[in-house]
């Protein structure tokens, strides 16, 4: 049997936090994690979704309180006004949305390459 490789172990995490979060949320948030300050839409361009996928995603993972966000609302980024034209939003990570991504870090770093077996090569 295998051991849980990191890309596994990420998922894992993310699904802990809550069992709702979609493929997208977590692309959504890995993109955010890596790009702050990115509105919406440039949100949607980089990571390769629709405007309405990037942004329901980012919503889901908004703060919980917030009118902006809707469920399940992980609290692991924070919309602000964009600066620029007072309409759209630009994506920070929350103080959460930081933790986890150490989180993600620890488990990029400490990861192990699956080696196959002989029985894995063979199927």
């Amino acid at each position: 049997m295998r051991s849980r490789n990191s890309v596994l172990q990420a998922l894992h995490l993310l699904k802990a936090l809550d069992a709702r979060i979609s493929v997208n949320e977590a692309i959504a948030f890995l993109y955010a994690a890596e790009n702050e300050g990115l509105t919406v839409q440039e949100m949607a361009d980089v990571s390769g979704l629709t405007q309405s996928t990037a942004s329901r995603s980012l919503r889901a993972l908004g703060p919980p309180e917030s009118d902006w966000s809707q469920a399940p609302a992980l609290g692991l980024v924070e919309p602000y006004l964009n600066p620029r034209d007072g309409r759209s939003h630009v994506i920070q990570l929350s103080a959460q949305g930081r933790e986890v991504c150490e989180r993600l870090d620890r488990i990029i770093r400490q990861s192990v390459t699956i080696q196959a077996t002989r029985t894995d090569r063979a199927a």
